[in-house]
C-alpha cells in the first residue's frame, strides 16, 4: 500500500498540534528553602487545583531554582514564572502599601486574624495599583506570628540590653529594634545561620518555623519568649498576565482553593510547628527571657507611635492613602 507522503506529514504536524492544545497548563512557583510550614498553603493549593482540573493545570514548585527571594517580584513581573511568595521587608519601596502590616506593635493576636486583614487589605485600590506595577496580582498571604529573637552571648536582662546589639531583622521590626538602639541588619533567610556563626549579627528576629527550618538554634544560647514587637508580611502573588490567561475552569479551581489553602497552613502552623517549639528549645538548653510588663510597655511606646507617624508621613509623600489603609487594619483588629 502506498501512502500519501504530504498527507502523512500533514496528520503529524495535526496530531501534534492537537497534543500541545490538550496539554495541561503549568504554573511555574518560585519559593525558596525547602517545604515547611512557610510553604504548607502553597503545597496544598497545588494539590487542590490538579485535583480540581483532574491533572489539566499543575502547579510546578521551585524552592530556589528559579529565582533568589529578593527578586521574586521583578521575575514576576517580567513573567519569569507565574506564581511566587516574597516578603514585603525585603523590597519596602517595591510594595509600600502593604509594609503596613509590618508595623510594629499592631496587636494582631492570631493567624486567623493575621490572615483575614491581609486578605482585606490586599483588596483595597491602591494596594491593587500598587502590585499592579510589578504586573503581579495578590492572591493570598503567608500570616505569621509575632516574631521573637534568638542570639548568641550573653542573654539580654532588660530591653535596653539590646542597645549596640547586631540583629537580623527587616521591616517594622527592624525599626522597632532601631528605637531601642539596636543595630537592624538585612540578611536574607538563606544566608542567616552563616551571619550568625561569623558573627556579623549576634541575633536573629524571626518566627518559629523559620528558627527551625534555618538552624538558629544549633547555635543559639537565649530566646525572647515574649518581646514581640511584630511580625512580616509574606504573600503569594501571581504574574496577572498569566492569571488572566487561565480558562474559566483553571482559574476558578485557582481563585477558589485560596481559602481552603490558607486554612491548611494555618491548622499545620498551630499544630505541627507551634507542637515542636517548646521542646526543641528545651532540648537545645536555649534559656527563654521574659521582659517585664512595665518594659514591654515602654519599649511599645518607643517604638509604636513614631514607626506609625513617620510610615504615614512617608507613604503620603508617595502619593499614597497612608492613613486609609492604616486605619483599615486598625479597625479589624480584636472583631
Amino acid at each position: 500500500m502506498k501512502f500519501n507522503k504530504l498527507a502523512i506529514t500533514s496528520a503529524v504536524l495535526i496530531g501534534g498540534f492537537s497534543m500541545q492544545l490538550s496539554a495541561a497548563t503549568q504554573w511555574n512557583v518560585s519559593l525558596w528553602g525547602k517545604p515547611r510550614a512557610f510553604t504548607a498553603h502553597v503545597e496544598k493549593m497545588a494539590e487542590l487545583v490538579d485535583q480540581k482540573t483532574n491533572g489539566d493545570f499543575k502547579l510546578k514548585l521551585s524552592y530556589g531554582g528559579l529565582s533568589k527571594n529578593k527578586e521574586n517580584l521583578d521575575g514576576i513581573s517580567i513573567g519569569a514564572f507565574e506564581m511566587a511568595q516574597f516578603c514585603a521587608g525585603y523590597h519596602r519601596d517595591k510594595n509600600p502599601t502593604i509594609t503596613v502590616m509590618e508595623l510594629p506593635f499592631l496587636g494582631i493576636s492570631n493567624l486567623n486574624e493575621e490572615a483575614k486583614i491581609s486578605q482585606a487589605l490586599y483588596k483595597h485600590p491602591a494596594v491593587v495599583k500598587d502590585l499592579a506595577r510589578w504586573n503581579a496580582t495578590l492572591l493570598m498571604p503567608s500570616p505569621l506570628p509575632q516574631y521573637n529573637i534568638i542570639g548568641v552571648g550573653d542573654a539580654p536582662k532588660s530591653v535596653s540590653d539590646f542597645a549596640g546589639m547586631r540583629v537580623r531583622a527587616t521591616g517594622g521590626i527592624g525599626k522597632a529594634l532601631a528605637s531601642i538602639k539596636a543595630v537592624p541588619t538585612s540578611v536574607t533567610a538563606t544566608e542567616v545561620r552563616t551571619a550568625l556563626d561569623s558573627g556579623v549579627v549576634s541575633a536573629v528576629a524571626f518566627a518559629p518555623h523559620a528558627h527551625m527550618s534555618y538552624g538558629t538554634t544549633a547555635a543559639a544560647k537565649w530566646w525572647t519568649a515574649n518581646l514581640n514587637p511584630g511580625t512580616v508580611n509574606c504573600p503569594v502573588v501571581v504574574n496577572t498576565d498569566a492569571l488572566n490567561a487561565l480558562s474559566a475552569k483553571n482559574k476558578e479551581a485557582l481563585l477558589g482553593s485560596v481559602d481552603e489553602s490558607i486554612q491548611h497552613y494555618i491548622a499545620s502552623y498551630q499544630g505541627k510547628t507551634m507542637d515542636k517549639w517548646g521542646p526543641l528549645l528545651d532540648e537545645k538548653n536555649i534559656k527563654r527571657i521574659n521582659f517585664s510588663d512595665d518594659e514591654l510597655a515602654q519599649f511599645r511606646k518607643t517604638a509604636a507611635g513614631p514607626a506609625r507617624d513617620a510610615w504615614i508621613e512617608s507613604m503620603n509623600k508617595k502619593g499614597i492613602p497612608a492613613q486609609e489603609l492604616h486605619d483599615l487594619v486598625t479597625s479589624m483588629i480584636g472583631k
